[in-house]
């Protein structure tokens, strides 16, 4: 274990790794990322769909998704970037103004590819979705999907080239403060000293930032995923589809393990009503058939499937009161945050860790301004509002 580092990093999940990239890309490479587990990866990360999107209400989060959709684009590593494009359908008129407006906004910040559907287009580029009660939707050809694990090594790969180090099995205990500035942070392992650290914690985030005096509002969320083989070959480029009244969504699947053929496999899952926070991430088997239940008012290839049941699976959402992250420092000097995505972690981590990186460096970001995600809105009541998270 090092005993001194001038950056600590707390987590080894995507956002982590992304902070390193970016701070190495600056220059800075003495940094040292905290990774509690034996490998990355085995967190949220490793759990989440994959799913990359501009569709967002507020304006930092569709120039936090922009700015990475772009990066994913073009990015010097395989993230496994697919512009398979966002579908999320309206029952409700209500629903579909706000996606209207939605749009319309996104526009305005340059997002392109992004248009308003009618019910009939929807039905051709879903065949065999029940669409009588759809009234329209919102799609996006520039979204799609990414390798999350892939982009979490790309980014550490590329830091670690450049004199980033990463401890394994180290998890974070506490932080250290003296005169109102961060100075180390203890770990199982032992008290390393340094200048700065940032919290990439995800879901745990509340727990180590208190050991800084810092309140944190970020509670974790069970969000469950149920993967299916559909006894149908599904011949069509399918999206990410997403209702935008239930948060019920379905999306191809990709095993990117082995090189089975995914013609036929499906991810479906569902805001659970019923879920209370907790750090609970064993998968339970009772949310499958709520899932079905839902899934088979809307396709009959979805609910005309076999579950798989070893590849289903459960992570953490890291929720914050308004659905936002939090990203930048606080009262206590050199601490900082990554935290708090609420489920938007991977798709926004190019955003998120250069924004984190520009502050430390030049005290605020001025190519991803993030000033909205400070952690005072909570206690100012400058809370945003955000309608399109699921």
């Amino acid at each position: 274990m090092s005993s001194t580092a001038g950056i600590v990093i707390v987590g080894g999940g995507v956002i982590g790794a992304s902070v390193a990239y970016h701070l190495s890309m600056r220059g800075e490479t003495d940094v040292l990322i905290l990774e509690s587990g034996t490998r990355q990866g085995l967190g949220s990360t490793g759990k989440a769909t994959g799913g990359v999107r501009t569709q967002f209400e507020t304006d930092v989060n569709v120039l936090m998704s922009k700015y990475s959709i772009d990066f994913f684009r073009k990015c010097e590593f395989d993230c496994g970037y697919e512009p398979a494009g966002y579908l999320i359908f309206a029952t409700e008129q209500n629903q579909l103004e706000s996606l209207r407006r939605s749009v319309a906004n996104q526009k305005r910040l340059g997002v392109s590819g992004i248009e308003m559907i009618d019910d009939k287009s929807i039905g051709e580029m879903i065949p065999g979705m029940k669409c009588e009660d759809i009234l329209g939707g919102s799609f996006g050809a520039r979204d799609g999907f990414i390798d999350p694990l892939a982009v979490m090594r790309g980014f550490t790969n590329e830091a670690t080239e450049r004199g980033v180090k990463i401890e394994h099995c180290a998890p974070a205990i506490s932080i250290g403060t003296r005169n109102g500035k961060a100075r180390s942070v203890v770990t199982a392992n032992g008290r390393i000293d340094c200048g700065k650290v940032i919290i990439c914690s995800g879901a745990w985030s509340a727990r180590i930032a208190a050991t800084a005096g810092v309140r944190l509002p970020v509670e974790p969320l069970r969000r469950q995923i149920v993967w299916a083989r559909s006894r149908q070959k599904l011949h069509f480029h399918m999206p990410m589809v997403i209702d935008a009244g239930t948060g019920f969504h379905f999306r191809p699947a990709r095993d990117l393990t082995s090189n089975e053929n995914a013609a036929d496999q499906i991810l479906m899952a569902l805001p659970d009503v019923d879920e209370r926070p907790s750090f609970i991430t064993d998968f339970d088997e009772s949310f499958i058939e709520k899932v079905y239940k839902i899934a088979g008012r809307r396709a009959g290839f979805l609910t005309d499937s076999d579950v798989v049941t070893e590849k289903c699976r459960a992570g953490l959402y890291e929720n914050t009161p308004d659905h936002h992250a939090i990203i930048g420092g606080c009262d206590v000097s050199g601490l900082y945050f990554a935290c708090g995505f609420s489920g938007h972690g991977v798709m926004h981590s190019p955003a998120a860790g250069r924004a984190v990186s520009d502050a430390i460096i030049d005290g605020e970001s001025e190519t991803v301004d993030v000033s909205s995600l400070n952690v005072g809105r909570f206690t100012s009541g400058s809370l945003l509002h955000e309608t399109s998270f699921f």
